[in-house]
């Protein structure tokens, strides 16, 4: 059901903000209509790093939030086709985190209160971002694809970590060892990891197996498994798993 919100028009955001020089290096910016400071939420989209998929399908999820009074400020970065890759598109979602409290001298946000969120590949990214930058202390993964050994075991979307970090784990396996959150520590963040259970794009044990081997190393996570939800469903606002997430949004921010 949930697929077609990546063709949708998403509502319009507030501003389109550059955070680099690179056509690539921008993010869009969304406002309550309520008085500010407001918490944010840098998203990170998915699309298994790859150029043909940019951010606007994240626009529904980022709008849905911003009703419930968090900014949110989804970010688009530099993929695989445009210049990205291992480690430029690492460092594209540093320097778009890096750039909050500089957006918050013109916008009503709260840069001390900023929960990192994303969905499939921007999983990822998201927990990667967390295990080095250590001031992040709220991340969540929406069907997060958290163990890229076995991504590429997998062949997931026909080799996409391959492509994204340039090469298999025996010719980079420097690479794998820095962008992999399996492998990865975060230890002052919490982390929630949520997961439709009939997905079919990333695996659920890829959650699973995430969260007991974070809880084995006394990591703070949670995990959250929500039933007949699919890959999209976790960013569709329309979809009955979307409850779900924007309560975890919530409960997070709030902490």
């Amino acid at each position: 059901m949930s697929e077609d919100v990546l063709h949708l028009p998403p509502p319009p955001a507030d501003a389109r903000l550059a955070y680099g020089s690179d056509p690539n290096q921008f993010g869009e910016l969304r406002l309550p209509k309520t008085k500010g400071p407001f918490p944010v939420v840098l998203n990170l989209h998915g699309g298994f790093w790859r150029s043909q998929y940019d951010l606007a399908h994240a626009g529904h999820s980022c709008a849905a939030l911003t009703t419930q009074g968090f900014a949110t400020w989804n970010v688009e970065y530099r993929r695989v086709g445009n210049g990205g890759g291992w480690a430029g598109t690492m460092e594209d979602i540093m320097s778009a985190y890096r750039s909050v409290p500089q957006l918050a001298r013109r916008y009503p946000l709260d840069a001390r209160k900023i929960l990192v969120l994303g969905h499939s590949a921007g999983g990822q990214l998201a927990f990667c971002l967390a295990a080095h930058e250590p001031a992040i202390r709220r991340v969540i993964a929406l069907a997060g694809v958290l163990d890229l050994q076995r991504a590429y075991e997998l062949h997931l979307s026909n080799d996409a970590v391959v492509e994204f970090l340039g090469g298999t784990p025996q010719t980079v396996a420097e690479h794998y060892q820095d962008a992999d959150p399996m492998r990865l520590a975060i230890p002052k963040a919490r982390q929630m990891v949520m997961q439709g259970t009939v997905d079919d794009v990333v695996p659920p044990d890829f959650s699973r197996k995430y969260a007991e081997r974070k809880k084995a190393a006394e990591e703070n996570v949670t995990l959250i498994e929500i039933a007949k939800a699919d890959h999209f469903d976790l960013i569709d606002p329309r979809s009955a798993a979307w409850p779900q997430v924007a309560d975890s949004v919530t409960r997070l921010l709030a902490s």
